[in-house]
Protein backbone atom coordinates (compact mmCIF):
# COMPACT_ATOMS: atom_id res chain seq x y z
CA UNK A 1 0.00 0.00 0.00
CA UNK A 2 2.76 2.48 1.26
CA UNK A 3 4.69 1.51 -2.32
CA UNK A 4 1.36 2.13 -4.67
CA UNK A 5 0.84 5.60 -2.27
CA UNK A 6 4.29 6.62 -3.44
CA UNK A 7 4.27 5.74 -6.67
CA UNK A 8 0.53 7.65 -6.99
CA UNK A 9 1.80 10.96 -5.08
CA UNK A 10 5.39 10.73 -7.57
CA UNK A 11 2.92 10.60 -10.67
CA UNK A 12 0.31 13.37 -8.90
CA UNK A 13 4.19 15.53 -8.46
CA UNK A 14 5.31 14.95 -12.26
CA UNK A 15 1.91 15.63 -13.59
CA UNK A 16 1.95 19.15 -11.32
CA UNK A 17 4.85 19.97 -13.19
CA UNK A 18 3.99 19.10 -16.72
CA UNK A 19 0.56 20.99 -15.77
CA UNK A 20 3.12 24.41 -14.18
CA UNK A 21 5.51 23.69 -17.06
CA UNK A 22 2.58 23.36 -19.50
CA UNK A 23 0.95 26.55 -17.96
CA UNK A 24 4.66 28.79 -18.68
CA UNK A 25 4.53 27.82 -21.93
CA UNK A 26 1.02 29.35 -22.91
CA UNK A 27 2.33 32.42 -21.37
CA UNK A 28 5.39 33.00 -22.99
CA UNK A 29 6.52 35.29 -24.00
CA UNK A 30 5.30 37.67 -21.08
CA UNK A 31 8.00 39.68 -21.06
CA UNK A 32 11.19 41.07 -23.43
CA UNK A 33 13.49 38.17 -25.39
CA UNK A 34 17.31 38.24 -25.40
CA UNK A 35 18.84 37.06 -28.37
CA UNK A 36 22.87 36.43 -28.14
CA UNK A 37 24.91 36.37 -31.26
CA UNK A 38 27.98 35.00 -30.30
CA UNK A 39 30.18 37.44 -32.71
CA UNK A 40 30.88 41.11 -33.09
CA UNK A 41 28.23 43.01 -35.26
CA UNK A 42 28.57 42.79 -39.25
CA UNK A 43 29.06 39.16 -39.63
CA UNK A 44 27.26 37.03 -41.15
CA UNK A 45 25.29 35.82 -38.06
CA UNK A 46 24.75 39.09 -37.27
CA UNK A 47 22.86 39.68 -40.55
CA UNK A 48 21.06 36.23 -40.02
CA UNK A 49 19.76 37.15 -36.93
CA UNK A 50 18.73 40.56 -37.04
CA UNK A 51 17.10 40.19 -40.24
CA UNK A 52 14.50 37.39 -38.95
CA UNK A 53 14.77 39.10 -34.93
CA UNK A 54 13.32 41.97 -36.52
CA UNK A 55 10.11 39.99 -37.79
CA UNK A 56 9.94 37.69 -34.82
CA UNK A 57 8.98 40.65 -32.65
CA UNK A 58 5.87 41.35 -34.00
CA UNK A 59 5.11 37.85 -34.42
CA UNK A 60 5.91 37.20 -30.87
CA UNK A 61 3.77 40.58 -30.08
CA UNK A 62 7.25 41.51 -27.35
CA UNK A 63 10.57 42.80 -28.03
CA UNK A 64 13.01 40.97 -29.43
CA UNK A 65 16.82 42.13 -27.64
CA UNK A 66 19.52 41.17 -30.34
CA UNK A 67 23.19 41.11 -27.94
CA UNK A 68 26.44 40.96 -30.02
CA UNK A 69 28.69 38.73 -26.88
CA UNK A 70 32.17 38.00 -28.92
CA UNK A 71 34.91 35.73 -28.37
CA UNK A 72 36.77 32.53 -27.98
CA UNK A 73 35.07 31.62 -31.28
CA UNK A 74 31.58 32.36 -30.09
CA UNK A 75 31.87 30.07 -27.32
CA UNK A 76 31.76 32.72 -24.51
CA UNK A 77 28.31 33.96 -25.70
CA UNK A 78 26.95 30.12 -26.77
CA UNK A 79 28.04 29.55 -22.65
CA UNK A 80 25.90 32.62 -21.91
CA UNK A 81 23.10 30.84 -23.01
CA UNK A 82 23.92 27.71 -21.76
CA UNK A 83 23.78 29.14 -18.12
CA UNK A 84 20.48 30.62 -18.88
CA UNK A 85 16.98 29.73 -17.43
CA UNK A 86 15.21 27.55 -19.75
CA UNK A 87 12.36 29.41 -19.77
CA UNK A 88 12.54 30.59 -23.68
CA UNK A 89 13.60 34.70 -22.15
CA UNK A 90 17.44 33.89 -24.12
CA UNK A 91 18.22 32.64 -26.85
CA UNK A 92 21.10 31.55 -28.74
CA UNK A 93 21.81 32.32 -32.75
CA UNK A 94 24.36 29.83 -33.16
CA UNK A 95 26.44 29.03 -35.92
CA UNK A 96 28.98 26.47 -37.61
CA UNK A 97 31.89 27.08 -35.08
CA UNK A 98 30.48 27.50 -31.78
CA UNK A 99 27.99 24.24 -32.35
CA UNK A 100 29.61 22.32 -34.87
CA UNK A 101 33.66 22.83 -34.87
CA UNK A 102 34.13 23.59 -30.87
CA UNK A 103 33.39 20.07 -29.38
CA UNK A 104 36.18 18.82 -31.30
CA UNK A 105 38.80 21.52 -31.71
CA UNK A 106 38.61 23.24 -27.93
CA UNK A 107 39.54 20.48 -25.27
CA UNK A 108 38.22 22.64 -22.56
CA UNK A 109 34.98 23.94 -24.14
CA UNK A 110 32.85 24.05 -21.13
CA UNK A 111 29.61 23.07 -22.63
CA UNK A 112 28.07 19.98 -25.08
CA UNK A 113 25.67 21.45 -27.83
CA UNK A 114 24.18 17.90 -28.16
CA UNK A 115 22.99 17.97 -24.49
CA UNK A 116 23.08 21.83 -23.46
CA UNK A 117 21.07 23.00 -26.21
CA UNK A 118 18.03 22.78 -28.01
CA UNK A 119 17.77 23.17 -31.54
CA UNK A 120 15.37 25.50 -32.69
CA UNK A 121 15.02 26.21 -36.16
CA UNK A 122 17.82 26.22 -38.77
CA UNK A 123 17.93 29.76 -40.71
CA UNK A 124 20.18 29.67 -43.58
CA UNK A 125 23.52 28.00 -44.54
CA UNK A 126 25.55 30.04 -46.57
CA UNK A 127 28.62 30.05 -49.09
CA UNK A 128 31.82 31.59 -47.80
CA UNK A 129 33.26 34.00 -50.12
CA UNK A 130 36.74 34.30 -51.16
CA UNK A 131 37.08 38.05 -50.89
CA UNK A 132 40.29 40.42 -51.40
CA UNK A 133 40.24 44.18 -51.69
CA UNK A 134 39.60 45.34 -55.07
CA UNK A 135 43.11 46.83 -55.43
CA UNK A 136 44.58 43.40 -54.81
CA UNK A 137 46.63 41.89 -57.88
CA UNK A 138 44.57 38.64 -57.49
CA UNK A 139 41.50 37.86 -59.90
CA UNK A 140 41.44 34.08 -59.49
CA UNK A 141 41.88 31.63 -56.84
CA UNK A 142 44.60 30.29 -59.57
CA UNK A 143 46.89 33.70 -59.10
CA UNK A 144 46.17 33.78 -55.23
CA UNK A 145 47.49 30.45 -54.63
CA UNK A 146 50.79 31.25 -57.51
CA UNK A 147 51.69 34.50 -55.83
CA UNK A 148 51.40 32.57 -52.22
CA UNK A 149 53.90 29.81 -53.70
CA UNK A 150 56.09 32.49 -55.41
CA UNK A 151 56.71 34.56 -51.97
CA UNK A 152 56.18 31.70 -48.82
CA UNK A 153 54.63 33.23 -46.10
CA UNK A 154 53.88 36.68 -47.20
CA UNK A 155 50.36 35.92 -48.12
CA UNK A 156 48.52 36.45 -44.87
CA UNK A 157 44.51 35.68 -44.68
CA UNK A 158 41.75 36.71 -42.00
CA UNK A 159 39.38 34.62 -39.98
CA UNK A 160 36.56 35.19 -38.00
CA UNK A 161 38.39 33.46 -35.49
CA UNK A 162 40.78 30.64 -34.90
CA UNK A 163 38.96 27.34 -35.83
CA UNK A 164 35.87 29.09 -37.61
CA UNK A 165 34.65 27.69 -40.82
CA UNK A 166 36.68 30.63 -42.78
CA UNK A 167 40.00 29.41 -40.88
CA UNK A 168 39.72 26.20 -41.80
CA UNK A 169 38.98 26.51 -45.55
CA UNK A 170 42.29 29.16 -45.86
CA UNK A 171 43.86 26.23 -44.08
CA UNK A 172 42.92 23.88 -46.46
CA UNK A 173 43.36 26.21 -49.29
CA UNK A 174 46.83 26.95 -48.09
CA UNK A 175 47.34 23.30 -47.38
CA UNK A 176 46.17 21.75 -50.99
CA UNK A 177 47.75 24.33 -53.10
CA UNK A 178 51.20 23.71 -51.21
CA UNK A 179 51.16 27.67 -50.68
CA UNK A 180 52.25 28.51 -47.25
CA UNK A 181 50.35 31.63 -45.67
CA UNK A 182 49.76 33.25 -42.12
CA UNK A 183 46.79 33.33 -40.49
CA UNK A 184 45.32 36.40 -38.78
CA UNK A 185 42.70 35.90 -36.75
CA UNK A 186 40.08 38.22 -35.68
CA UNK A 187 37.19 38.50 -32.91
CA UNK A 188 34.32 38.16 -35.78
CA UNK A 189 33.38 39.02 -39.35
CA UNK A 190 32.92 42.30 -39.12
CA UNK A 191 36.76 43.58 -37.84
CA UNK A 192 38.05 41.10 -40.05
CA UNK A 193 36.45 43.08 -43.06
CA UNK A 194 37.29 46.07 -41.93
CA UNK A 195 40.83 45.07 -42.05
CA UNK A 196 40.73 43.43 -45.28
CA UNK A 197 38.86 46.33 -46.57
CA UNK A 198 41.99 48.89 -44.93
CA UNK A 199 44.77 46.61 -47.18
CA UNK A 200 45.74 45.02 -43.79
CA UNK A 201 45.34 41.77 -44.82
CA UNK A 202 45.08 39.66 -48.08
CA UNK A 203 42.24 37.59 -48.14
CA UNK A 204 39.35 36.13 -46.09
CA UNK A 205 36.66 33.45 -46.54
CA UNK A 206 33.44 36.01 -45.87
CA UNK A 207 29.93 34.68 -44.98
CA UNK A 208 28.54 36.04 -48.52
CA UNK A 209 25.76 38.11 -46.82
CA UNK A 210 28.56 39.90 -45.19
CA UNK A 211 30.64 40.24 -48.10
CA UNK A 212 28.26 41.02 -51.15
CA UNK A 213 27.53 44.71 -49.92
CA UNK A 214 31.01 45.57 -50.14
CA UNK A 215 31.19 43.83 -53.39
CA UNK A 216 28.55 45.33 -55.29
CA UNK A 217 30.37 48.84 -53.72
CA UNK A 218 33.05 48.01 -55.64
CA UNK A 219 35.58 47.81 -52.30
CA UNK A 220 36.02 43.73 -52.87
CA UNK A 221 36.75 41.69 -55.07
CA UNK A 222 35.18 37.98 -54.93
CA UNK A 223 37.56 35.27 -56.31
CA UNK A 224 35.21 32.20 -55.61
CA UNK A 225 32.63 30.46 -53.68
CA UNK A 226 33.89 27.85 -51.14
CA UNK A 227 31.04 25.34 -51.75
CA UNK A 228 31.17 22.42 -54.10
CA UNK A 229 28.68 23.45 -56.69
CA UNK A 230 27.96 27.16 -57.21
CA UNK A 231 25.54 29.87 -55.29
CA UNK A 232 22.05 30.02 -57.28
CA UNK A 233 22.76 33.69 -56.71
CA UNK A 234 25.98 33.75 -57.87
CA UNK A 235 25.66 31.70 -61.13
CA UNK A 236 28.69 33.64 -62.95
CA UNK A 237 31.24 33.06 -59.82
CA UNK A 238 33.61 30.11 -59.84
CA UNK A 239 33.91 27.73 -56.98
CA UNK A 240 37.50 27.05 -55.59
CA UNK A 241 37.22 23.32 -56.75
CA UNK A 242 36.84 24.77 -60.32
CA UNK A 243 39.93 26.99 -59.14
CA UNK A 244 42.22 24.00 -58.77
CA UNK A 245 42.00 22.66 -54.95
CA UNK A 246 39.84 19.17 -55.19
CA UNK A 247 37.06 18.58 -52.57
CA UNK A 248 36.56 22.25 -51.27
CA UNK A 249 33.52 22.28 -49.90
CA UNK A 250 32.78 24.62 -46.86
CA UNK A 251 30.10 26.91 -45.91
CA UNK A 252 28.63 28.70 -42.40
CA UNK A 253 25.12 27.80 -41.39
CA UNK A 254 23.04 29.94 -38.50
CA UNK A 255 20.20 29.28 -36.63
CA UNK A 256 18.10 29.53 -33.32
CA UNK A 257 18.72 27.64 -30.21
CA UNK A 258 17.57 27.80 -26.20
CA UNK A 259 18.76 26.14 -23.62
CA UNK A 260 18.28 22.65 -22.93
CA UNK A 261 14.84 21.74 -20.80
CA UNK A 262 13.06 24.86 -22.33
CA UNK A 263 9.59 23.31 -22.16
CA UNK A 264 8.98 21.84 -25.71
CA UNK A 265 6.02 23.80 -26.29
CA UNK A 266 8.15 27.58 -26.79
CA UNK A 267 10.51 25.24 -28.81
CA UNK A 268 7.50 24.46 -31.05
CA UNK A 269 6.12 28.06 -30.88
CA UNK A 270 9.59 29.33 -32.15
CA UNK A 271 9.85 27.21 -35.14
CA UNK A 272 6.62 28.20 -36.25
CA UNK A 273 7.50 31.31 -36.00
CA UNK A 274 10.73 31.39 -37.86
CA UNK A 275 9.69 29.13 -40.20
CA UNK A 276 7.19 31.29 -41.28
CA UNK A 277 9.14 33.81 -41.52
CA UNK A 278 11.17 32.28 -43.70
CA UNK A 279 8.47 31.89 -46.09
CA UNK A 280 8.30 36.27 -46.23
CA UNK A 281 9.41 36.74 -49.40
CA UNK A 282 11.09 39.93 -48.72
CA UNK A 283 13.11 37.73 -45.92
CA UNK A 284 13.88 34.79 -48.63
CA UNK A 285 14.86 37.08 -51.22
CA UNK A 286 17.07 38.71 -49.08
CA UNK A 287 19.06 35.62 -47.92
CA UNK A 288 19.11 33.93 -51.17
CA UNK A 289 20.21 37.14 -52.98
CA UNK A 290 23.17 37.72 -50.16
CA UNK A 291 24.29 33.69 -51.14
CA UNK A 292 22.27 31.85 -48.18
CA UNK A 293 20.21 28.79 -48.98
CA UNK A 294 17.17 28.93 -47.27
CA UNK A 295 15.76 25.65 -45.39
CA UNK A 296 12.92 25.55 -43.07
CA UNK A 297 13.15 22.69 -40.34
CA UNK A 298 11.50 21.09 -37.98
CA UNK A 299 13.75 20.68 -34.24
CA UNK A 300 14.42 17.33 -34.85
CA UNK A 301 15.62 17.41 -38.79
CA UNK A 302 17.98 20.95 -37.23
CA UNK A 303 19.29 18.49 -34.43
CA UNK A 304 20.02 15.78 -37.65
CA UNK A 305 21.98 18.32 -39.23
CA UNK A 306 23.60 19.68 -36.44
CA UNK A 307 24.65 16.23 -35.91
CA UNK A 308 25.96 15.61 -39.26
CA UNK A 309 27.82 18.72 -39.16
CA UNK A 310 29.79 17.95 -35.75
CA UNK A 311 30.78 14.36 -37.66
CA UNK A 312 32.29 16.50 -40.77
CA UNK A 313 34.63 18.74 -39.13
CA UNK A 314 35.70 15.82 -36.98
CA UNK A 315 37.15 14.99 -40.14
CA UNK A 316 38.66 18.18 -41.28
CA UNK A 317 40.06 18.95 -37.68
CA UNK A 318 41.79 15.95 -38.43
CA UNK A 319 42.72 16.65 -41.81
CA UNK A 320 44.30 20.29 -41.31
CA UNK A 321 46.09 19.76 -38.18
CA UNK A 322 45.17 23.13 -36.82
CA UNK A 323 45.19 23.50 -33.16
CA UNK A 324 43.79 25.61 -31.06
CA UNK A 325 45.70 29.25 -30.64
Amino acid sequence: MTGQITRRGLAGLAALGLTASAARAQSWPARPIQLIVPYAPGGTGDVFARLVAEKLRGALGQNLVVENRSGASGTIGTQAVVRAAPDGYTLLFGQTPEIAIARNFLPDVPYDPATDLAPVALVGNAALALVVNAASPYRTVQELVAGAKARPGSLTFASAGTGTPGHFAAETLARRGGAPMVHVPYRGAGPALTDLLGRHVGFFFSGMPAAVPHVREGKLRMLAVSTARRMPSAPDMPTVQEGGIAEFDFSLWGGFFAPAATPAAIIERLNREVNQILRDPAVRDRLVAEGADVRETTPAQFAEFVRGEVTKYGRIITETGVKPA
